[in-house]
């Protein structure tokens, strides 16, 4: 017993002694936060191809831009892409020519961006700690770094977090910018000092968040300001400070500063192409998404507490007691707190505003409700920043009923995803992209794996709730992810990658290498942007076996005739179109797709001619 009772006092004795020495403190702060965003983010980054359907658009645009020099227009496969402003493709570019063009580069302004918002919310939680020691007169250097450090690590060792954080599409970009800006914004708020109040500038925190405002709308449009305008204004306004804070923020001059940065490639992305951008990015990909569905991305009212269950598990069933412990309905007291106190109030109306905006829009996607995670990482760990204390007494003081019960919550949700993975062949359906996929998955045990590491964890945790040791409960839930994200999720992704986009990277190296002079890419039945990137060449895309028949008649019918065609098609697609030996040469298969080559003059007219009924 006294060995096993040496092993948590040492660690403490070792803690205590760093934290003795703040510079040792801050350097191990920084070594973790790096641990931590490379685990989450770094781990494998490059290891695996893109992902279609969305991942190559933006990675391929990137490459158009540094090839062309092009910096304003965005292109993907010869055309204008107006999804989304430029700068996550100026920041893609940047990479490619610092790391050449490929996985690394498309992901690392992902991976950054998730890394600065976690190390920018440790700073924040500790500062604002630091100041409740000095309103107490104590010291507690313990729980503002645990705290500090947790928030930091729910923050990054969540999925949604990992899922965006680790694909190189404009999400996490957009999160970092609005979460960092928020994060600016109270700082600024709980540091602004009465000396400053008659300065003719923002203090630097406020600056910043104009800045990061500016960095939101160059990544995805109004969205950027509209966010953080809301959040920001809600908070103010329940605080009854709108005015005060206005005058603090000096709005007027912040906006000149938003606009000054952002308004500059707007209007050159318009001058050079008029009303189809003006048309295409405001009017479709904003306004329509906002009030009606687009490319069929529907979902019911209660869509987005299904993604917050999933997408911040496993520490989404504590968020209801995070937010209840603050009783917003009690007013007085949070007018009554010193500003820097008031961060938990900060990060819930951050969490309420995001979910609530998004739950009212008509479009829905997983990715839209990204910049609450920071918010949510922030409540939960301000929640258990009461259990962390200088001494054994606090760490197994009685818990609330909330808290409690949500403890328990947090068993049967890990009891009920064991099962769930146990019994994973049964939920998922079939992919004809990838038909052993889920066999592959299977004969490596992931499944089982899976399943036991959260049951383990749910057992140990049952087991804390009755000890009563609620650090151990945080920690039990930290430690089956990372667990679960080592042994299962990553060789997961890795079995998908091979399964799903192996084969068509391969195809893509091949048709570079074999494209004769003249010759087109036709993609039959399916759209994998994927090809474009890897291959470096245009594709053209054919929804059925009839349309590549029309193409080939018209073919025949220009001053140029090309000799033949490249038809990349999964395997029923091509046999549908029932082509004699000598009309195609077989050049590849890789898993479910066929790459041939079709010789044009060779068809017959009557062989030309599919009915609907042969595919």
């Amino acid at each position: 017993m006294k060995m096993k009772a040496s092993f948590p006092q040492t660690v403490d004795q070792w803690f205590k002694n760093i934290l003795q020495r703040p510079a040792l403190a801050v350097t191990v702060s920084v070594l973790w936060l790096i641990v931590i965003g490379w685990i989450a983010y770094g781990w494998n980054l490059g290891n695996f191809g893109l992902v279609d359907e969305t991942e190559p658009l933006f990675a391929e645009a990137s490459r158009q831009m540094l090839i062309t020099g092009d910096w304003i227009t965005p292109y993907f496969n010869g055309e204008t892409r107006f999804d989304k402003p430029a700068l996550i493709y100026w920041c893609q570019a940047i990479a490619y020519a610092i790391m050449g063009v490929n996985e690394w580069g498309a992901r690392i302004p992902s991976a950054l961006a998730a890394m600065g918002t976690i190390g920018l919310a440790f700073y924040t939680v500790h500062w604002s700690l630091a100041r409740q020691d000095e309103l107490e007169q104590v010291s507690r250097p313990a729980r503002r770094y645990l705290t500090a450090g947790l928030a930091a690590t729910i923050m990054a060792l969540t999925p949604e977090m990992i899922a965006w954080g680790r694909i190189g599409v404009s999400d996490m970009l957009l999160t970092g910018c609005i979460a960092s800006a928020l994060l600016c914004f109270f700082l600024g708020y709980a540091g602004n000092s009465q000396s400053l109040a008659n300065s003719k500038l923002p203090n630097i925190w406020y600056l910043a968040c104009y800045v990061l405002v500016a960095g939101g709308i160059l990544t995805k449009g109004p969205v950027g300001i509209v966010l953080p305008a809301i959040v920001i204004g809600a908070f103010v306004i329940y605080q009854g400070k709108l005015i005060q804070v206005w005058r603090e923020m000096k709005v007027l001059l912040g906006i000149g500063i938003i606009l000054l940065l952002s308004i500059p490639w707007y209007a050159l992305v318009i001058w050079r192409n008029g009303w189809n951008y003006i048309n295409s990015f405001f009017g479709y990909h904003n306004i329509e998404r906002f009030t009606e569905v687009v490319n069929g991305h529907s979902a019911p009212w209660y869509f987005y507490f299904l993604v917050v269950l999933l997408g911040f598990a496993p520490y989404s069933v504590y968020l209801p007691a995070a937010i209840v412990r603050l009783k917003l309905w009690q007013r007085s007291h949070w007018l009554s707190q010193e500003r820097s106190q008031q961060l938990s109030l900060f990060a819930c109306i951050w969490f309420l505003s995001v979910f609530i905006f998004f739950t009212i829009a008509v479009t829905k996607l997983p990715s839209y409700v990204l910049p609450l995670m920071p918010a949510a990482a922030i409540l939960v760990a301000l929640l258990w920043s009461d259990f962390i204390g200088e001494g054994e007494t606090q760490k197994r003081s009685p818990a609330s009923k909330s808290f409690f019960w949500s403890a328990w919550v947090n068993v049967a949700f890990l009891s009920a995803l064991a099962i769930a993975l146990w019994q994973v062949t049964k939920l998922v359906g079939y992919d004809p992209a990838a038909p052993n996929l889920y066999n592959r998955i299977q004969e490596l045990g992931l499944p089982i794996l899976g399943g036991i590491i959260w049951l383990l964890t749910a057992i140990f945790i049952a087991a804390c709730i009755i000890n009563r040791s609620w650090q151990g409960i945080i920690n039990a839930n930290l430690l089956g992810f990372i667990a679960f994200f080592i042994v299962v999720l990553m060789p997961a992704l890795l079995v998908m990658d091979q399964q799903r986009q192996l084969p068509l990277r391969e195809l893509s190296v091949m048709i570079s290498q074999v494209k004769q002079s003249n010759e087109e890419v036709i993609m039959l039945g399916f759209k994998k942007p994927t090809v474009v990137f890897y291959s470096h060449q245009l594709v053209k895309y054919l929804s059925s076996s009839e349309e590549v028949v029309d193409y080939i008649h018209k073919e025949t019918t220009k001053p140029v005739k090309a000799a033949s065609i490249l038809l990349l098609a999964e395997q029923d697609r091509f046999v549908a179109m029932d082509l004699q030996p000598e009309e195609y040469q077989h050049l590849s298969s890789k898993g479910a797709y066929y790459l041939t080559r079709v010789a044009v003059k060779k068809i017959k007219n009557q062989k030309l001619d599919i009915s609907l009924n042969s595919q």
